[in-house]
């Protein structure tokens, strides 16, 4: 797509955002609810604090999610953790986050991993949780992995680190990777990859995405012209940005880094064997909630009987839903990727989204099961980006989907 057609498209999406927006009026107030449990918003690739991006945030654009959630009785918080990071060390950044404290990613893992063991230090949103101040987390694609995953290291810990900490024991350990906290209420799950996805699959295919969705961000936030206000948040690496150094050096750094190919990184963990391989860090608990949402964005060609992206897909990403649809492996564990992973929403596949493959799912309804998946059916013209209004969704129906969601979860027994 030309510049002058991708200014047109971000411009004319901006508009129709924006009067939405505005001609709305959220006055249902929650009902009365089983448990006041807060929401905490966790985002995926590429995704940023509230306070970059010129004010445009990840969680509605121009239309703020977790104010409208807010403003409609449901406790909610926006955390932030590391945009291509991996689920581990995502993990010990949403835990510091929303706890408060200094990030930890654990004495054993950055010895493995080769980079710094602490992170930043975070005053917390929401210091006083416990098992008996729970919480409800909600996941966004990658987001949708970390919170799963940080699920399962609160209830288990971390043998790894636990086995290092008997060792040296004045280096200290954190918390988390202790376990014996049961403090996550539910887990909900909106377009993740939660068996992988198959973009990740082509070489160099996450930083090329990643570059276009940086450019269309931009375009959104009425600054298409100017420099988008970014943090990667892989200071662990020694990425972080130097004083007085040029947002495109600093781009050109990170997007440098011989990060990519290893596997403490996003692309990895969100890959299909990335998956397989951490599956042991995501496992499904019996004592949590778990519910995931799916979008499709790719419908059947009569004349070719095959899938093909909907012309109301986010332009960014109709090359990678193309090539998911074709792309076809057998994983590292003998399970194959073929024709029924063809659906899918743009970045992600409509059946790795549903739920974790061997794990107790059914259709959700009314009577939701700790320990069991309830998945809704995939919501037919919803892309990878309709779920954070960045693409052809007005504002009063992304509102209209997390309101529902946000009451589903306030109705649940504590």
């Amino acid at each position: 797509m030309s510049k002058s057609k991708w200014i047109i498209f971000f411009a004319s999406v901006l508009f129709f955002v924006a009067v939405s927006s505005q001609g709305m009026s959220q006055t249902v107030k929650a009902a009365t609810s089983k448990n006041d449990y807060p929401i905490v918003l966790v985002h995926g690739l590429a995704g940023w604090d509230r306070n970059e991006v010129f004010g445009f945030k990840y969680w509605g654009g121009l239309n703020d999610i977790q104010e409208v959630l807010k403003k409609n009785g449901h406790n909610t918080y926006t955390a932030t953790v590391g945009p291509y990071a991996s689920d581990w060390d995502r993990s010990a950044e949403l835990y510091a986050y929303i706890m408060g404290g200094t990030v930890d990613y654990g004495a054993a893992h950055a010895i493995k991993e080769k980079h710094a063991r602490y992170g930043r230090t975070y005053p917390g949103i929401y210091p006083q949780w416990s098992d008996t101040n729970k919480i409800h987390l909600v996941g966004h694609s990658m987001g949708g992995l970390t919170i799963r995953e940080l699920t399962n290291l609160l209830e288990e810990g971390s043998a790894e680190e636990q086995a290092y900490f008997k060792e040296h024991p004045e280096q200290g350990i954190s918390s988390l990777f202790v376990g014996g906290k049961h403090s996550v209420q539910s887990v909900t799950t909106i377009a993740a990859p939660n068996n992988g996805t198959t973009f990740v699959e082509e070489s160099n295919s996450v930083v090329p995405v990643v570059k276009n969705t940086l450019i269309g961000m931009s375009a959104l936030s009425g600054k298409l012209l100017s420099p988008t206000i970014y943090d990667f948040k892989l200071d662990q690496f020694g990425l972080k940005r130097l004083p007085n150094e040029s947002l495109l050096t600093y781009n050109n750094r990170v997007f440098s880094h011989p990060i990519w190919k290893s596997k403490d990184i996003a692309s990895y963990d969100l890959s299909v064997d990335g998956v397989i391989a951490n599956k042991a860090n995501l496992k499904t608990k019996a004592d949590v909630y778990y519910f995931s949402y799916t979008g499709q964005a790719t419908t059947k060609s009569l004349l070719t009987k095959k899938e093909t992206p909907m012309i109301t897909m986010f332009p960014v990403v109709i090359p990678v839903s193309k090539y998911m649809i074709n792309f076809k492996k057998t994983a590292s564990n003998g399970m194959k990727v073929d024709d029924s992973w063809a659906a899918n929403d743009g970045l992600v596949s409509v059946k790795s989204s549903y739920y974790p493959f061997g794990d107790a799912a059914k259709v959700a309804d009314k009577n939701p099961v700790k320990g069991q998946w309830s998945y809704y059916p995939a919501m037919q013209g919803w892309d990878h980006y309709d779920f954070t209004t960045f693409a052809d969704k007005p504002a009063f129906v992304v509102n209209a989907f997390y309101l529902k969601l946000a009451k589903n979860l306030s109705e649940l027994p504590k």
